[in-house]
């Protein structure tokens, strides 16, 4: 990966940058602090010595200066550095030491090696980022495109990572219910193709034996009253026989179409209500909408978690769309036998002879002129709901839209 290389080259020269930098900088604070010391030390000597003489002064006391001589045949033969100074007419030499020759190759070896172990768990950490996350994310970098183009049948290899182990499954689950859900619907074309052939071919007797009938009519070829009767029957009984034909086309085409599978179990009533508001709250926020959500007991209920997750939010979606943008209601009204969830809202512009229609498919009210839709969301509602044993109705009360969700309770 490019952008890999690029950021770890930029962390590499950053290192170098630190090391760099820290090590300059204590050898200019070693050089700054150096100063001259020991002369400090030799004028502090001067003074006892001027007072005490030289065999009061105890050098052990000092850092600097370690030895002192008085002017000798071999005063200035000495390879330290000396200070020569004169006290009360005599020559005195002061051998001292600076403190460049001690304390700073220690501090300076620690900082390195402080800063060496930080870099190693730097780079670490790159490279566990690098095994543990980049490699694994690279192999779904091809997947949305595969599934755009419709390759459903390469599954993705198992992967144990703590990381994306349940996002890998989760891709994979997707890409295998896209798969079967491409399959059904290919079955279901092909069942619906063969019932058309098979009804259009059926469809041609009654419609052959009418035309025959009605031609032998128009040319009066009965003149018996009793004949004519009978005719007039055989067309009739072709007649129903073609509309049971057409009901039945009509039938086929208004199947479930959809493919809503349902998991029916058990969950909580707050763990439904939390997944809803945990999204909406924020959402409804940042459009500057009040979302109400009311008191509630919680309790277990019967059906799919996810589902039912997928009821409200539709529902939810609907109060946004055809609503006045104030506010939305999720309310708990008691009820013995279930525990009912309503969505409200206001701004309804729905007529009350269009509410009996809004949970068939493809219906759209008159409302909806202006928003995109395709008319299926409280359908799917209503199927899903239906799939757990639960109901869903509407009531319009004025210009506010209530609709409200039956679920069993365990």
């Amino acid at each position: 990966m490019k952008a890999w290389k690029k950021i770890l080259t930029a962390v590499t020269l950053l290192v170098i940058v630190i090391f760099i930098a820290a090590n300059f900088s204590l050898h200019y604070l070693k050089s700054s602090k150096n100063g001259r010391p020991y002369r400090v030390e030799i004028n502090r000597i001067m003074l006892q010595i001027e007072e005490h003489g030289l065999e009061s002064i105890d050098l052990s006391l000092y850092k600097y200066v370690y030895h002192i001589e008085k002017f000798s045949d071999s005063f200035y033969d000495s390879d330290s550095d000396y200070s020569i100074r004169i006290i009360d007419g005599t020559l005195y030499r002061f051998d001292y030491i600076t403190n460049n020759n001690f304390g700073n190759i220690p501090v300076i070896i620690t900082v390195n090696i402080i800063l060496t172990i930080m870099t190693l768990a730097v780079f670490l950490v790159l490279f566990y980022i690098r095994k543990k996350i980049l490699r694994p994310f690279e192999r779904l970098i091809n997947v949305p495109y595969e599934l755009s183009k419709g390759n459903l049948t390469s599954p993705l290899k198992e992967n144990k990572s703590r990381f994306f182990g349940k996002f890998f499954w989760g891709i994979d689950l997707l890409r295998e219910n896209i798969e079967q859900q491409k399959q059904r619907e290919l079955e279901l074309q092909k069942e619906k193709k063969t019932l058309l052939l098979s009804l259009s071919h059926d469809i041609k007797t009654p419609l052959s034996a009418i035309k025959l009938y009605s031609k032998a009519l128009s040319k009066n070829l009965y003149s018996d009253t009793e004949k004519q009767r009978e005719i007039a029957e055989n067309i009739n009984k072709n007649a129903d026989e073609i509309e049971s034909y057409i009901t039945q086309i009509i039938t086929a085409s208004k199947e479930d179409f959809l493919s809503l599978d349902v998991t029916n179990t058990e969950f909580y009533l707050s763990d439904l209500i939390q997944s809803i508001t945990v999204y909406y709250k924020e959402k409804l926020a940042l459009i500057k909408m009040e979302f109400v959500v009311g008191e509630y007991k919680n309790c277990l209920l019967f059906g799919d978690l996810n589902r039912s997750v997928e009821v409200l939010q539709n529902i939810v979606e609907n109060a946004l769309k055809y609503g006045d943008g104030k506010r939305v209601e999720l309310l708990f009204p008691e009820e013995e036998s279930g525990v009912l969830i309503t969505v409200k809202n206001g701004g309804c512009t729905l007529d009350q002879a269009e509410l009996p229609h809004i949970f068939e498919s493809f219906w759209r009210g008159a409302n909806s002129k202006n928003s995109r839709g395709s008319g299926l969301g409280l359908y799917i509602c209503r199927q899903l709901i239906h799939k757990m044993n639960g109901e869903i109705f509407a009531e319009i009360d004025g210009e506010v839209i209530a609709v409200t969700v039956v679920f069993n309770r365990i």
